[in-house]
């Protein structure tokens, strides 16, 4: 861009959690002709602001500078380059979007990954792909994505090599690890494991990326739509430190929060539940193994017994009965009369 185009490029770098040897992004931002290249370790607001709060609601992204124009390399048929493109109306049209994907001139020279990985080569500039293995990827503490390649072929598995934040979980150890998570306000304030406990936000959570990677937790591997509708991708993502914190939030939303809330909350709300689960982790599964709250007790063990009549009388449950099967006896009876007319009966 700057020997082609006569841009001045100040390159900027979020370090979310990628594992990057910053020298040489900053010797590379140098070789390919950036006047400038920022890096700014965003890590904690990162799980703080954007991934925590993605558990609180169970789901499976600044400014530097005064730039006039922001590119972002990204295929035009993803999600990225509309997503940036959009992003920066917020600008009120005064940072505009360079989007080579949607240039005639550059699509036309550079018509797929193997021209991209040609010219690169020509150039001497250093990438991480090769026409053996010339995934997509994008890394962070939350996950890592792969597509691109025999990815392509959804019939096809993915390469157990691909993989960079999951160990292989045929071969991950025989010996089963049990983790302690302690929520607050739906938050993990502190994660227990082995005699190790991790409190501070970050530093728990590249704790449990760690324990899952050792145990090939959160592989996942799906065909999706793109944002260009009508348009699907395969992707395949490994992310075990999200897989662990969502499993225990689930379960433990399942013992403190009614039945019909929970419904309330499927539909966009988020929960904020108190407690602790213990889960079993073990060639890439990841097992509850029991939970507790101390504050928020919706579950009875006496209630709940079947040795027990306490707080309950079995005859309430014919008024129960009696009430809800006011609409099933009409839709009977209904059902009933239509036979009749037709003389089935």
């Amino acid at each position: 861009m700057p020997q082609e185009q006569g841009y001045t490029v100040v390159a900027f770098l979020a370090d979310v959690g990628q594992e990057e040897d910053w020298s040489q992004v900053r010797s590379k931002a140098e070789k390919l002709g950036a006047s400038k290249m920022e890096i700014v370790d965003l890590r904690k607001e990162f799980v703080e602001t954007m991934l925590f709060p993605a558990i609180q609601c169970n789901a499976q992204v600044s400014r530097c500078g005064k730039p006039d124009d922001c590119s972002r390399e990204a295929n035009d048929g993803g999600a990225d380059s509309t997503k940036v493109a959009i992003y920066l109306a917020l600008s009120g049209g005064k940072i505009s979007c360079l989007a080579p994907w949607r240039d005639p001139e550059f699509f036309q020279r550079f018509q797929g990954r193997n021209d991209l990985l040609a010219y690169a080569k020509k150039m001497g500039i250093p990438v991480t792909q090769t026409t053996a293995k010339p995934y997509s990827m994008d890394d962070n503490l939350a996950h890592c994505s792969y597509e691109s390649g025999q990815l392509e072929d959804p019939s096809r598995p993915p390469p157990n090599d691909m993989w960079t934040r999951t160990d292989d979980p045929m071969t991950a150890p025989s010996t089963p690890q049990f983790v302690t998570i302690q929520f607050e306000k739906g938050i993990p304030v502190k994660v227990s494991s082995e005699g190790k406990e991790y409190t501070e936000s970050l530093e728990l959570f590249i704790a449990l990326n760690a324990i899952g990677k050792t145990h090939g937790i959160g592989r996942i591997d799906i065909v999706e739509n793109r944002s260009l509708g009508g348009l699907k991708s395969r992707g395949c993502y490994d992310s075990p430190a999200m897989t662990i914190l969502r499993l225990a939030h689930l379960d433990l939303e399942g013992l403190v929060l009614d039945g019909r809330v929970r419904s309330l909350r499927d539909q966009g709300y988020t929960f904020r539940p108190n407690g602790e689960v213990k889960l079993r982790l073990y060639r890439g599964n990841c097992d509850v193994f029991g939970r507790s709250s101390e504050t928020e007790n919706l579950y009875s063990e006496e209630q709940s017994s079947m040795d027990s009549l306490v707080d309950f009388s079995p005859v309430d449950t014919t008024g129960f009965i009696n009430i809800n099967a006011i609409r099933l006896k009409k839709y009977g009876l209904q059902n009933l009369e239509e036979s009749k007319s037709r003389g089935e009966l």
